[in-house]
C-alpha cells in the first residue's frame, strides 16, 4: 500500500498559507494522496474537540493509518500527538514544524485556542510512531526556543534547528520548504 499524506495547519491558520501549498503540489506531483484538513479557527471555534471531530472523519474512512505520513505546524504537532494517543492510531512518520506543548504567553487569543490542545503524556506518541522528526528555530517570534526544544526532546532525537527561521511560516519567508521533501 502506498503512503498517504496529511498536512495540518496551526492556530488561526489554513491549508492555503505558509509552505502547505508548496508541499501539497510536490506530493501530488509524485502521484500520491495528500489531504489538508481546514480546521475551524478563532476563539470559540478552535479547540481540541472541534479539531478532533473533523480529523475523526479521516480516520473513519481509513485515511489515517500505518501508511500515513503527517506534516504538522505550530499547535498542530501537539494536537496530532494527543489525537493519535487518544485514539490509539499508529502512523508511519510524523514531521513536526515549530511544535510545542503547555506553552502560554503568546497572547490571550492564542493562549485561549491552544490551551485545550496540550496534554501531559506527550512522550506516549512514541508508542504510535517510530519515525518522528522535529524542525524548529533559534528565533521563533511566537514560541520560545526552549519550549520548542523541550517538545522535541520529549519525543525524538531527530531534530533539525534552523537558524533565523522565525516560525517557519510565510511571514518568515517559508512559502516553500524543500528540507521537508526528504521526509516524503
Amino acid at each position: 500500500m502506498k503512503n498517504n499524506y496529511i498536512l495540518l495547519h496551526g492556530s488561526f491558520g489554513s491549508p492555503f498559507v505558509n509552505w502547505f501549498l508548496y508541499l501539497r503540489k510536490e506530493i501530488e506531483g509524485r502521484d500520491l494522496e495528500v489531504y489538508t484538513p481546514d480546521f475551524p479557527i478563532g476563539v470559540g471555534k478552535q479547540n481540541y474537540d472541534n479539531w478532533s471531530k473533523l480529523l475523526k472523519t479521516y480516520v473513519d474512512v481509513n485515511l489515517i493509518n500505518e501508511n500515513t505520513i503527517i506534516f504538522a505546524h505550530s499547535i498542530a504537532p501537539v494536537f496530532i500527538c494527543k489525537f493519535l494517543v487518544e485514539h490509539k492510531i499508529r502512523v508511519k512518520r510524523l514531521v513536526f514544524v515549530c511544535g510545542f506543548n503547555n506553552y502560554f504567553g503568546i497572547d490571550d487569543s492564542y493562549d485561549t485556542v491552544n490551551g485545550s490542545m496540550y496534554f501531559d503524556n506527550l512522550s506516549d506518541i512514541k508508542n504510535y510512531c517510530d519515525d518522528i522528526v522535529c524542525f524548529y528555530t533559534d528565533n521563533d517570534p511566537y514560541v520560545k526556543y526552549d519550549a520548542e526544544k523541550e517538545f522535541a526532546d520529549s519525543i525524538t532525537d531527530n531534530q533539525i534547528v534552523i537558524k533565523n527561521g522565525g516560525h517557519l511560516n510565510s511571514e518568515s519567508g517559508y512559502t516553500e520548504f524543500s528540507e521537508l521533501l526528504k521526509y516524503l
